[in-house]
């Protein structure tokens, strides 16, 4: 028995702001933001485009390739953002609904910018136990943009964030596209260092002034810089060959990355400790970071651009803040014992 993608699918919203914007709100030149943090430009969503909109519209992309509709879902996984449509809320259970997937049950999980690979393992884990999951949705929505203060220094390195959203259909016994294994690693050390300090329930009652600090908010820089550089490329690093490894694979078995945006020179950081050449994986230059939703889109560009064939070996690797690592192997084309 495999567990297998059957469609996938992106949205992104229209409206966009360039990296002069970006640069004129953050003081920066021009091209620093275009090249050393590769940001040509980043989507942003406009009134109406909500977290779980931009879910349930990847959603319908994702149906309609995989050729099911919404009753045949049985379960639905919320893997997106936790800043939604509203506080304490189900935004799976709402993209359901809309679908009609009537017979289908749902939860919300997050593992911030990992939380696409962790939903893929949690939903293989739940798909290989019960008989009866035959298809399952995972659901993605975006816009952590709206908690970046671009002209606060301490969170500069989030300019690249923007909106979108992403959605992926499994099946079991799909006869192709396997869903192999992931690896995942954590550093709790880091979980309050960048957190939105107000309208959580360590600040409440929230008082007047605490909306204009519902952002991003880093209370050492001098820290938390530190503290990152030491972890993230070794975590990187070691979550991309565990899971390979527990896939049964080498490192020069691995045929595309799709890894999150980050700044320019860690994407060749990347690429070089893994032996990868450029046409190997896709620099988002052109969209930013979408939160859990790069993986996704990485998948869909890869796939128009002809990087990715069939026996393709690809890594789905992210990074969320708090601090999680997280790496998925897919084996795309037909399935093959």
């Amino acid at each position: 028995m495999h567990i297998g993608i059957l469609g996938y699918g992106t949205w992104i919203p229209e409206g966009h702001m360039g990296a002069g914007e970006i640069a004129l709100a953050t003081g920066l030149p021009e091209e620093v933001v275009a090249l050393k943090f590769g940001v040509k430009r980043k989507p942003i969503a406009g009134p109406g485009e909500t977290t779980a909109f931009m879910g349930l519209e990847a959603s319908k992309v994702a149906l309609a390739r995989s050729g099911i509709d919404g009753k045949d879902i049985d379960l639905v996984i919320w893997c997106g953002a936790q800043h939604k449509d509203y506080p304490c809320w189900l935004a799976g259970l709402y993209v359901a609904d809309k679908i009609g997937a009537k017979n289908a049950w749902s939860f919300d999980m997050e593992a911030m910018c990992g939380s696409m690979m962790a939903a893929l393992e949690v939903a293989k884990s739940l798909m290989l136990a019960r008989e009866d999951l035959g298809k399952v949705l995972l659901v993605s929505g975006y816009r952590n943009n709206d908690l970046i203060d671009l002209t606060v220094p301490a969170t500069r390195f989030m300019l690249d964030i923007g909106s979108g959203g992403s959605a992926l259909v499994l099946g079991k016994d799909a006869g192709k596209n396997a869903v192999l294994a992931s690896s995942f690693r954590g550093d709790g050390s880091l979980s309050e260092m960048c957190v939105v300090p107000t309208l959580g329930s360590k600040a409440w009652p929230p008082r007047a002034e605490d909306v204009a600090l519902a952002r991003f908010s880093v209370h050492d820089e001098e820290a938390f810089k530190r503290k990152l550089g030491e972890v993230t490329m070794p975590n990187f690093y070691a979550v991309i060959r565990d899971a390979l490894k527990r896939s049964r694979l080498e490192e020069k078995d691995l045929d595309y990355l799709a890894i999150l945006h980050f700044k320019r020179s860690a994407h060749e950081a990347v690429l070089k400790e893994l032996g990868l050449e450029p046409g190997q994986s896709t620099y988002l230059d052109e969209y930013g970071h979408i939160g859990q939703n790069d993986q996704v889109l990485s998948l869909e560009l890869a796939l128009e651009a002809g990087k990715i064939r069939d026996g393709s070996n690809i890594v789905f690797v992210g990074a969320g803040l708090g601090f999680v690592w997280a790496a998925t192997v897919i084996r795309w084309g037909p399935y093959v014992e």
